[in-house]
């Protein structure tokens, strides 16, 4: 009987932290789908908990009038670019640590993670002055180097997980049949490792289409979506915009990186499950 109700008492414990970690996740993206809508009379009256009229007037000003639409393609433009960098140079480096053994291996690992401790506004005005002499200040290509520089360390130690984990008889038996190491590495290895890779490319798109302090500090007039709309808001009565327009906001920056993580969720779980190999 007292083991029936510890794990019961475990059980509702268990659903309440679920619980509350998902409400904690979804509440404020409910909140800012419903308020983003609601009509300006709605949204001051305090007797509606829920709006009854809604208008996607303040979607459409912030996406065509004030211009986020562009944001939304610079933003997709420079996390594109930011993916094909980052992979181009950390495939490699996460190979190379993954399956060879070579002296300073894990002070590699270590000082890759310890270039993430400098924080991005004490190296603002150097990245700006940098920028300027090499004619990359306001460019969308600048602002993609910038978000790789940031992506990398994370994209070399997910891919040397993903990597670790496909067998290395794999990669041998291929070259005992007449491949070299980089056919068996584009024929073998790349295949079983494309859905971590995939995992690892979102990671990338997410993280990129997320960031605004560096977008907003070296771009003026191509800025990406967050630095957009943190100008938009801005800009409106020296950062006093309406509520429901910001709440409008709010949505036209989680909808597209949620559509993005529903049809590649499948691929997290996947990379998760080669890495606990």
């Amino acid at each position: 009987m007292r083991d029936e109700t510890v794990y019961t008492l475990k059980k509702i414990g268990f659903y309440t932290v679920i619980f509350t970690a998902v409400a904690w996740i979804l509440i404020p993206i409910i909140v800012s789908f419903l308020y983003g809508f609601t009509t300006k009379a709605d949204y001051y009256n305090p007797d509606l908990v829920l709006p009854h009229h809604y208008t996607t007037e303040y979607v459409r000003v912030i996406l065509f009038t004030l211009g986020a639409w562009d944001g939304i393609k610079n933003s997709v433009i420079v996390a594109t670019l930011t993916i094909i960098i980052s992979f181009v140079l950390g495939i490699p480096a996460g190979y190379s640590i993954a399956k060879f053994v070579f002296p300073g291996r894990d002070t590699i690992k270590l000082s890759i993670i310890a270039l993430r401790m400098f924080p991005i506004p004490v190296m603002a005005i150097p990245l700006i002055v940098l920028y300027i002499r090499l004619h990359l200040a306001d460019t969308l290509l600048g602002v993609a180097l910038a978000h790789t520089a940031m992506a990398l360390p994370f994209v070399v130690l997910i891919t040397s997980s993903i990597f670790a984990g496909v067998s290395k008889e794999y990669e041998e038996a291929a070259m005992v049949f007449g491949l070299t190491r980089l056919g068996s590495f584009l024929k073998i290895t790349l295949p079983l490792a494309l859905p971590g890779l995939a995992a690892a490319a979102m990671f990338t798109f997410v993280m990129s289409w997320n960031e605004v302090f560096v977008a907003s500090v070296l771009t003026l007039t191509h800025r990406t979506l967050p630095a957009q709309i943190l100008s938009i808001m801005a800009g409106s009565s020296g950062g006093a915009a309406p509520d429901y327009y910001k709440f409008a906001a709010a949505f036209i920056m989680t909808l597209p990186a949620m559509l993005f993580i529903f049809f590649a969720r499948k691929y997290l779980v996947t990379m998760w499950g080669i890495t606990l190999k």
